[in-house]
């Protein structure tokens, strides 16, 4: 494997067993943030602030809410940045550090979220006429973002994380920090309540 493969496959792994060039570019960036070295810890924002901040937002499915846990999470990552020991990619330990956090989020407004959740029963876009495949595609993502707006918030994570960010079970289990027969049972009811919404429409 070249080195412009490597990079191109942050997950990879040499023959040998050592670490890919992006794998230890993380881990070497994390090493000296952990020292209080600034410029690493911007540099790791810099890298990892929009894979962050995608995953808030698919998570929240609100801008200005995606964009302040996504603040939290680089808060809370310059805390624990010392507790990265390099046995796992970077960035799964990064997604799980996020998808707590939202989960966190999810917890403290619950009874807020569940109120607007209720007033979403009107969905504007159910009158729009699609004139073109692209406006139609484009209700129909519309229309499902929505239905996962909906799902209870451990059922949406195990859904983004498998089926949208193509995350094995293994790895969503270690993000979400449950068993693996979890994460699979909350992603089949999931997609059993996420069908349900969507033939309801």
């Amino acid at each position: 494997m070249s080195t412009g493969e490597a990079i191109l496959n942050p997950t990879a792994v040499a023959a040998d067993g050592a670490l890919t060039p992006e794998r230890a570019s993380d881990f070497a960036l994390a090493q000296s943030a952990a020292r209080g070295d600034m410029q690493a810890f911007e540099e790791l924002f810099r890298k990892h602030r929009r894979l962050v901040y995608s995953l808030c937002l698919r998570m929240t499915q609100d801008v200005a809410e995606a964009e302040d846990v996504t603040q939290e999470v680089f808060v809370l990552l310059f805390r624990k940045i010392g507790g990265f020991r390099g046995e796992a990619n970077f960035t799964t330990w990064l997604h799980r550090l996020t998808v707590n956090q939202v989960l966190m989020r999810f917890r403290k407004n619950k009874s807020r979220r569940e109120d607007s959740l209720e007033d979403e029963n009107v969905q504007p876009h159910e009158s729009v006429r699609p004139s073109s495949p692209k406006a139609s595609q484009m209700i129909d993502r519309m229309t499902l973002e929505s239905a996962i707006a909906k799902l209870p918030p451990g059922y949406r994570a195990a859904f983004i994380l498998h089926d949208i960010e193509g995350y094995e079970h293994e790895e969503v289990a270690r993000i979400l920090g449950c068993a693996v027969g979890t994460s699979k049972s909350q992603l089949h009811k999931a997609r059993t309540k996420l069908r349900k919404l969507l033939a309801s429409r």
